[in-house]
C-alpha cells in the first residue's frame, strides 16, 4: 500500500475532496445570488449536505438492509456483518472469498485495495459512512472498513455494515482481514 501512495501522490485528496465540492457549491450559490436567481449550489456535496441536514434517514437507498450475510476474519477474529442489496455489494459478493492487508486511513478506517474496481450505478452520491460500515471508494478501488463515523466523499459506496457494534473496536487495529460469504 505503501507504494501505492508514493506512486499516486493524488491519494492525498481524498480528505479534501468534500471541502473541494463545498467550495464549489458556494462559489456556484455566490454567482446565482447575483443574478437574481434563487436556485442553491448544484454541486452533488452540496445536494447531499441539504438531505443529510434536513433527514435523519441514512444516506444511501438502501437503509443498509440485509440480502448477504459474510464472515469477516479479523487478525484471526470472525466477526459477522450483512451486505446490502446494492449492485455494488453484489459484486464485492462476487469477489469473495477475499484475504487483504489492511492499512489505517486517517485514524478512522481500515483500507485495502481490491482486485478490481466495483460497480458503482445507481450508488449514492457521497454517502456518509458511520463506524462498523464496509464501503468501497471507487477512485483508488479499495475497500474501507470504518471504526469510527467518516465523512461523506464522492465516490464512496456504502456495501453493508457489521452485525455487532462490538466487534468495531477490533478494526481500528486489524492488520489483515479475510472475508467469505455465508449464505
Amino acid at each position: 500500500m505503501d507504494m501505492f501512495r508514493v506512486s499516486h501522490p493524488d491519494v492525498r485528496l481524498r480528505p479534501a475532496l468534500p471541502a473541494i465540492s463545498a467550495v464549489v457549491g458556494l462559489l456556484a450559490l455566490t454567482a446565482c445570488s447575483g443574478s437574481g436567481q434563487t436556485t442553491g449550489p448544484s454541486s452533488p456535496a452540496a445536494s447531499s449536505e441539504r438531505s443529510r441536514t434536513t433527514s435523519t434517514q441514512p444516506a444511501t437507498p438502501y437503509d443498509r438492509s440485509s440480502v448477504m450475510r459474510i464472515q469477516l476474519t479479523l487478525d484471526g477474529h470472525p466477526v459477522r456483518a450483512t451486505l446490502n442489496e446494492s449492485p455494488a455489494a453484489q459484486d464485492f459478493a462476487a469477489l469473495l472469498p477475499l484475504s487483504l492487508e489492511l492499512e489505517d486511513f486517517h485514524r478512522t478506517e481500515r483500507v485495502a485495495d481490491l482486485p478490481r474496481k466495483l460497480g458503482t450505478s445507481g450508488a449514492p452520491v457521497a454517502p456518509t459512512p458511520r463506524a462498523g460500515d464496509l464501503a468501497h471508494y471507487a477512485p483508488w478501488r479499495n475497500l474501507a472498513l470504518f471504526y469510527r463515523d467518516g465523512e461523506a466523499s464522492p465516490g464512496l459506496v456504502v456495501l453493508g455494515h457489521l452485525d455487532d457494534s462490538q466487534d468495531i473496536d477490533r478494526l481500528a487495529t486489524a492488520d489483515r482481514v479475510t472475508i467469505k460469504s455465508l449464505t
